[in-house]
């Protein structure tokens, strides 16, 4: 072997890297790695904020932390939970506004119209008695447990219809201060007190009651639904209490003074058909469809002449008046008068006339007339019979 020929160079391997496969044109771009990106020029950097450090671990639940030393637990207080009603206490809150709400119920504002009209049978007896002051009580008590009853009635058929008038939605049954139930109950003792009346009273002489129940029976069964019917009956219904109070004193009844009750109760019974027109329109009362404005203004006008000329009737022919009375009845014609045309006032010029007994006898020119025509009808009736 020649030694000297020289071995054969060692073969150096090189490692080729792959050739990059082919982009996929479909495929998204990767997003560019934030940290290597510059800074656009021209934008200034803010310094760090103060809150950039990590945030304070939020403090350990205050159940899990152990109590001071030398402090004691008090236990929990009693009140801790919601407050429940004390029992019975809703119980005694109605007790203690049923009364006055039943009473409301009974309408004892609306008392003073038999007060105002029974006695008027006294004008047509003399002498004047105690008997006969009596006889009148009992004849104003009748009417008050017969229109007390009718006001219940007429509040339980009308309590859905209340609900949609101003004023009259604030009645006991209709805001239901007081259930169905309960007015229910105090019907039966009104007319369980009210056939005690008729029973101790004289005999047969509670008819005009007993028709004034009728009619208004029929009256809240439909009748208040027909137009100038429903004011007629109401209007009756004062003749009627006229006509008990002379019963059980023992007069006769004047038809001229029953034809001014009449007409004034029918004058105050359209006033307030009208005040109703113009506050709550007809829907609360069906009857309003057969008015309007202009034809019950000509209507209470028309009523209001008839009550003047019948007053004026009453006191030249039927009125049990001494001859030298004669000045002072002349003299009260004008009070009563006046006393329609304030009413007239209050009615067509300020809007009022929905409570007639509120505008009667609330209002400082009808309560002065008032008394002014009451001095001059007592010295008419009195004076002249005294000197005799």
């Amino acid at each position: 072997m020649d030694i000297t020929r020289s071995s054969p160079a060692p073969v150096r391997v090189v490692a080729v890297p792959p050739e990059p496969e082919p982009a996929d044109p479909t495929a998204p771009p990767e997003p560019a790695d934030l940290a290597t990106l510059s800074e656009p020029a021209g934008l200034t950097t803010l310094p760090e904020p103060a809150y950039a450090e990590p945030l304070a671990p939020a403090p350990a639940d205050l159940a899990t932390l152990p109590e001071p030393a030398g402090l004691t637990t008090l236990p929990e207080p009693a009140y801790a939970e919601p407050l429940a009603p004390a029992p019975g206490a809703g119980a005694r809150a109605r007790r203690r506004s049923r009364p006055r709400d039943l009473l409301a119920l009974l309408r004892p504002g609306q008392w003073v119209k038999n007060l105002a009209v029974v006695p008027l049978a006294l004008l047509d007896t003399h002498p004047w008695g105690a008997a006969a002051f009596l006889r009148t009580g009992w004849a104003v008590l009748g009417f008050t447990l017969a229109s007390a009853l009718v006001y219940v009635v007429n509040d339980l058929a009308d309590r859905e219809r209340d609900r949609l008038h101003p004023v009259k939605r604030h009645r006991p049954i209709a805001s239901g201060r007081v259930s169905t139930a309960a007015a229910g109950v105090l019907t039966g003792v009104l007319a369980l007190s009210l056939t005690g009346w008729a029973v101790a009273g004289p005999a047969w002489q509670w008819w005009p009651t007993a028709l004034y129940l009728a009619l208004s029976l029929a009256y809240s069964q439909g009748l208040k639904h027909v137009p100038l019917v429903d004011a007629f009956i109401v209007a009756t219904g004062f003749v009627l209490r006229l006509v008990q109070g002379a019963l059980l004193v023992g007069a006769e009844v004047s038809e001229w003074l029953a034809l001014c009750v009449f007409s004034l109760c029918l004058m105050l019974a359209l006033g307030k058909r009208r005040h109703e027109m113009t506050a709550a329109g007809r829907a609360h009362r069906p009857a309003l469809s057969g008015y309007t404005l202009a034809f019950l203004d000509h209507l209470v006008v028309l009523v209001a002449v008839l009550t003047a000329v019948s007053y004026v009737l009453y006191l030249r022919d039927d009125a049990a008046l001494a001859a030298g009375a004669s000045l002072v009845t002349l003299l009260s014609a004008p009070c009563a008068v006046f006393g329609l045309a304030r009413y007239l006032q209050l009615l067509l010029v300020e809007q009022g006339g929905g409570n007639p007994v509120h505008v009667l006898f609330r209002d400082r020119a009808t309560l002065v007339n008032a008394a002014l025509w009451a001095v001059l009808v007592t010295l008419a009736l009195v004076l002249p019979h005294a000197s005799a």
